[in-house]
């Protein structure tokens, strides 16, 4: 198994900046107003060669009653839960309060290793004031700034000395899985599906748009499949009330996307297909990536004879010309084909990463052509003498022709359907190069 730390800690002590230091990126949104980070963030990072998971959580209120607060102290007790150690993170600058004391008394029942860091210490004051967290009495205790990085070599020294060399190479196994990104509008039920597909709450579920901010890894490995899915914010219209929290929960959602191999589009089945799920979903295919639609709420649904039929047809029609892709209609709420969703999604990775011999290529593509040829432009007949599968992420094939840049659309749109009638590359979109030979 791979090595995993959690941070935790009360509101505002700087965990998600030092969770963003050692990832060396801003994974997670950091802002000045308590409760920001809501579910544990996953993240895998590397010191002195040894790789390990870090696991960020929300600020621990231990007797809050807001509906965020109860939530959060659920997801820190799980992210404890799945730790091997724990850095309990402090702020010296305003000394120990009482949910130190009650983050304290946790853990002190926990079974696993526990590393004390004082945060905020920038100068000899700060250090001397943050000497009374000696009195919390845990062993190994450290002072850092999350901020400037100073005292963080040391404390991940001690960490690291924990990690043997296979907990180390697992971990970076799990960093090259395939990606799947649950992507959709506010409150369509993505964190709903990625809880009923791994068993247990990894995420918040609200009724309240808006409930999750960051985007969240999960290390799916069971019934012999084994992938990282990402839940993300909703992406919602463009709005001039926008705080800068969802600004930046939205930003977090689209580089997710650009992280991911597949996106899984969920829309709400009572509602259809509306313009800003067509948006998302032309954005995903502009960023070539593997797309999987997730009609969910399906039982919620009136349905007669042919309502998945006809259903289907209008979603093709509306996402013409585009539209070879699964359709899957699912209840995240009654695990309902749930893990047919994600069986088409291990489909769309594999035909994202299929590779075409040149020689099997060309003896379909040119018969192809033969059958029809590409109108002739200005008395010029355009000859297609050879194709090639070009080594990127997304499928993209080169035809060798005499006059590349008059073939218009609709003979690319033919040559691209043969392709796809060939060769599965559904949910994929494919790009047609035309270059002179």
């Amino acid at each position: 198994m791979s090595f995993t730390v959690a941070i935790v800690g009360r509101p505002n002590v700087g965990k998600s900046t030092f969770f963003n230091r050692l990832l060396e990126q801003r994974k997670a949104i950091v802002d000045d107003v308590s409760g920001v980070t809501r579910d544990r963030q996953y993240g895998i990072t590397d010191w002195s060669g040894k790789t390990f998971n870090v696991i960020d959580t929300g600020g621990f209120v231990h007797d809050g009653t807001d509906v965020f607060e109860v939530e959060i102290r659920k997801q820190v007790k799980i992210a404890i839960e799945e730790a091997d150690a724990i850095i309990f993170m402090t702020d010296s600058a305003i000394g120990i309060t009482d949910l130190d004391e009650a983050v304290a008394d946790l853990l002190r029942r926990a079974t696993k290793p526990v590393f004390l860091v004082v945060n905020k210490v920038d100068n000899n004051n700060r250090y001397l004031e943050g000497t009374e967290f000696y009195s919390l009495g845990f062993e190994n205790t450290y002072f850092v700034s999350s901020m400037s990085g100073s005292g963080t070599g040391e404390l991940l020294d001690a960490v690291t000395a924990l990690i043997t060399e296979e907990e180390s190479e697992d971990t970076v196994r799990v960093g090259e899985l395939p990606k799947f990104a649950i992507i959709g509008q506010p409150n369509v039920g993505k964190s709903s599906l990625l809880n009923a597909l791994i068993g247990e709450e990894r995420t918040i579920v609200s009724d309240i748009a808006g409930t999750t901010r960051d985007t969240i890894h999960t290390h799916y490995k069971l019934f012999q499949k084994e992938f990282v899915l990402i839940d993300t914010a909703g992406i919602r219209k463009k709005s001039k009330e926008k705080d800068d929290l969802e600004f930046y929960s939205i930003i977090r959602a689209i580089k997710a996307m650009d992280e991911a191999d597949v996106c899984l589009l969920i829309i709400d089945a009572e509602k259809g297909i509306t313009a800003q799920d067509i948006s998302i979903y032309s954005l995903a295919a502009r960023k070539g990536k593997g797309i999987v639609v997730l009609v969910n709420k399906w039982d919620l649904v009136e349905k007669e004879t042919n309502t998945a039929r006809d259903y289907e047809k209008e979603l093709k029609k509306r996402l013409a010309p585009f539209n070879d892709v699964p359709f899957i209609f699912i209840s995240a709420k009654e695990k309902t084909r749930i893990f047919k969703a994600i069986e088409a999604a291990l489909q769309v990775f594999e035909n994202k990463t299929r590779k075409i011999s040149t020689s099997e290529l060309n003896e379909v593509m040119l018969k192809a052509v033969e059958s029809y040829h590409a109108p002739v432009v200005r008395g010029h007949s355009i000859k297609i003498k050879y194709v090639t599968q070009l080594p990127t992420h997304v499928p993209s094939f080169a035809f060798f022709c005499n006059f590349p840049d008059d073939i218009k659309q609709p003979y690319k749109n033919y040559l691209e359907n043969k392709l796809r009638e060939n060769f599965d590359f559904s949910g994929i979109p494919v790009r047609l190069f035309f270059r002179k030979k």
